[in-house]
């Protein structure tokens, strides 16, 4: 597959990683430009690319930047883009600034997909950066981690889902889009490094009256490290 990768911290890398080891094309980019990249791509052996190269793969588009980046995003290529748009960050306030859309009710995926006007999945953000580089394991291992991914197109998601087994996790169905918000910052899916039976329970748990109140706890948590 040709796979683009925006944002090239902790997450984007680790991604990259994995999927040139399973023999794909990544174009990797940040909002510095290629020149800034040469660490980066030496480690992964991906292709240093622009941001615009990177929104144009063919096949695969993970979004891996922080949400006030969202808007910087090259929307014009992204938005008639043919490929399967992954999108793997989350919203903290204190990092990205209050956004209206999210406090009043947007899981933080419905609203990225508002503005660069293309559906996501939302996949790999229920996992901090270090469990994902270091706890990937063979199908069948009973320390395997379980990563939950939404979306509403069903063939994209178990597309995802499938490089997700790949790449050395279990993955989870977890509903639609607007279901995502279970997944997120402050949620008891997000973050704990769980098996497939509990991660369906910590789904469950999720209490939507709460769903405030949890993110906010977590961005308070979060706001040393941000």
């Amino acid at each position: 597959m040709k796979i683009g990768i925006l944002g090239s911290g902790n997450m984007g890398s680790i991604l990259a990683k994995y999927l040139i080891n399973l023999g794909h094309e990544v174009i990797i980019s940040n909002s510095r430009g290629p020149a800034s990249l040469a660490d980066v791509s030496a480690k992964t052996g991906t292709t240093a690319g622009t941001a615009e190269e990177a929104a144009a793969a063919q096949d695969l588009v993970i979004i891996a930047v922080p949400e006030k980046a969202i808007p910087s995003l090259p929307v014009q290529i992204l938005s008639t883009s043919q490929a399967i748009i992954v999108h793997s960050g989350n919203y903290y306030p204190s990092r990205d600034g209050s956004n209206t859309a999210i406090e009043n009710g947007l899981t933080d995926s419905e609203w990225v997909a508002k503005v660069i006007r293309h559906p996501v999945i939302k996949a790999f953000n229920n996992i901090v950066a270090g469990s994902l580089a270091s706890k990937a394991r063979p199908q069948g291992s009973r320390e395997r981690i379980s990563l939950s991914v939404a979306g509403d197109d069903l063939k994209a998601k178990r597309f995802i889902m499938r490089l997700i087994d790949e790449i050395g996790f279990d993955a989870l169905d977890a509903g639609v889009i607007a279901s995502s918000w279970r997944q997120q910052p402050g949620e008891p899916a997000y973050c704990h490094d769980l098996d497939k039976q509990n991660l369906i329970i910590a789904l469950e748990k999720a209490d939507i009256n709460k769903r405030a109140e949890n993110r906010a706890l977590a961005d308070e948590l979060a706001r040393p490290y941000l």
